[in-house]
């Protein structure tokens, strides 16, 4: 009797109790990693236990209560080369593993990625999300992943997926073809697109990707920029009106630069004026004097040339006859490159004073 209650007392009660929230993998320390054959383990919900036995990998267990016997050790026992029941200690390494979905894991492109737009040509893009992993195969993660890893956190191994997940992305956005206008309204077909992309990989670790969400694809900053210009023209219609209440809006602030020269040039006006009616040294003029010569004729405006860009060569120059042409056929659109002499540089056709002549180009006739 005596033996039989110290033998009780030094059977070997094997669990895991999960007080973290990051950590994928716990190894089950054992002096001398000696397990006594008839020990309890106990696998709760979210969690496996994986033998690893002279580092090879032996059994594992899903949840549940189990009495360690030759008969529920079937790879192990093959390991010992054990023919019928053995009550002596062995020698196993016991790896809990956390088969728990691991939320809100971060990723996103380091770098921009380059890709065509058909609007916009060459474009770099940026994207960033979340996803959800799990472990789906105990035994492969514990021999591709941890190794002898005794406490394996999820930022161990999400660095790796993140990788993984931007390779992908990378070529599903440059190869997608959808405008970037448009990538918005598709971040859900897009992001099923890049988890199917990196599944066999990770699932080479033993893991699975439950969850992916693209929450955001963007532009460089320079070009979000030059878009909410092109959008705030297009909000306001005629260009030359636009123009018109800028300088409006400039002259009602006082103290701005634009209100002081306005209001410089408009007292030299009638500076000029006074001093004419005044005659000369400041004296009333002579009825008897005659009148000054009327002032020579402007010279006739040249009218201006236009340059456009397309496909990586220019062409022109265009008058706006030939411009409103080509904006009729569709080679010209306000997201045109084009160039005149005077102009800094080459702008979208938006920003310059094709935009009127864009408004007035009728849309496609509709089908039959």
């Amino acid at each position: 009797m005596v033996f039989d209650f110290l033998k009780g007392e030094f059977i070997d009660v094997i669990s895991w109790l999960d007080d973290t929230r990051d950590t994928m993998v716990w190894r089950f320390d054992r002096r001398g990693q000696a397990i006594k054959m008839g020990a309890k383990l106990t696998v709760r919900e979210g969690q496996a236990a994986v033998f690893i036995h002279e580092g090879q990998l032996a059994d594992v267990f899903g949840p549940g209560l189990y009495m360690l016997e030759t008969n529920n050790l079937p790879i192990l026992t093959t390991l010992q080369h054990w023919d019928h029941g053995f009550q002596s200690p062995f020698k196993s390494e016991v790896y809990f593993v956390n088969t728990t979905r691991f939320n809100d894991q971060k990723w996103g492109t380091k770098n921009p990625i380059m890709a065509r737009d058909p609007e916009f040509g060459p474009v770099r893009l940026r994207a960033f999300g979340t996803y959800s992993m799990r472990v789906t195969d105990p035994g492969k993660f514990i021999q591709e992943v941890v190794g002898t890893d005794g406490e394996f956190t999820a930022d161990e191994i999400s660095f790796q997926i993140r990788n993984v997940i931007v390779q992908s992305a990378t070529q599903v956005l440059a190869k997608s073809g959808i405008p970037v206008l448009d990538m918005a309204a598709n971040t859900a077909d897009l992001g099923k697109i890049i988890a199917n992309a990196i599944a066999p990989q990770v699932g080479e670790y033993g893991l699975s990707i439950p969850e992916f969400y693209i929450e955001n694809i963007s532009l460089p900053e320079e070009v979000e920029k030059a878009m909410d210009k092109r959008t705030s023209i297009g909000v306001a219609g005629d260009l030359n009106k636009y123009m018109q209440f800028n300088a409006a809006e400039a002259m009602g602030q006082p103290g701005s630069a634009m209100g002081a020269a306005m209001g410089a040039g408009m007292g030299a006006g009638m500076g000029m004026g006074m001093a004419q009616n005044m005659g000369p040294w400041g004296a009333a003029p002579s009825a008897a004097a005659p009148p000054p010569p009327p002032p020579a004729p402007p010279p006739a405006p040249t009218a201006r040339v236009w340059h456009v860009a397309e496909n990586g060569a220019t062409s022109g120059p265009f008058g706006e006859a030939e411009l409103a042409r080509l904006a009729a056929e569709g080679r010209l659109s306000r997201a045109s490159m084009v160039w005149s002499a005077g102009q800094d540089g080459w702008k979208m056709a938006a920003e310059t004073d094709l935009a009127r002549l864009l408004d007035s180009v009728p849309p496609p006739p509709p089908k039959p």
